[in-house]
């Protein structure tokens, strides 16, 4: 059904069931699996007056690759083919939020479907601009399986304790 799957993580509660959604489907189905993690440093934090921004940045990144590794050993441990990315964001660049990165690495990918949490860490601004969720919908160009927070019952698992990747 699915040769390449991509699912967006960020460390949030619905990311983690965006993965294992993700997980579950890859291993029926015998696809790749691509954890993307997307580093967005705020632009704010570039105009703090004596703020290094690196060392949100470095930070980000960081997480990142925690969360990439914890996905990995996951995949691993289910017999799950495929690679961990994480990229950045480009903070004064027009179409390279983190929507955008959703959509480039999905096309990098040739994705047959794209899977992500319906919230995840920016709350506040959904209120304002609009979710990452609700844009990457509007210029999605495969399926995409948006997993909620709410109503979903936790994974059964056969793999290492899924809350190993909450933890962050």
């Amino acid at each position: 059904m699915y040769r390449y799957i991509l699912v967006a993580i960020d460390g949030s509660e619905t990311s983690r069931r965006a993965f294992d959604a993700a997980l579950q489907l890859a291993r029926e189905s015998g696809a790749a699996l691509q954890p993307l993690y997307v580093v967005d440093v705020p632009l704010m934090v570039y105009d703090a007056p004596g703020y290094d921004p690196s060392v949100v940045r470095d930070a980000f990144l960081e997480e990142g690759k925690h969360l990439a590794d914890v996905a990995l050993a996951r995949m691993k441990h289910n017999g799950v083919q495929g690679a961990t990315r994480v990229i950045e964001t480009n903070p004064v660049g027009d179409d390279f939020d983190v929507a955008h990165c959703i959509l480039h690495a999905a096309r990098d990918l040739k994705a047959d479907l794209v899977v992500m949490g319906t919230h995840g860490r920016r709350g506040v601004q959904r209120l304002v601009l609009g979710s990452v969720a609700e844009r990457f919908l509007r210029m999605a160009q495969c399926p995409v399986l948006m997993i909620s927070a709410h109503g979903v019952p936790e994974a059964t698992t056969d793999h290492p304790s899924s809350r190993d990747q909450g933890s962050e």
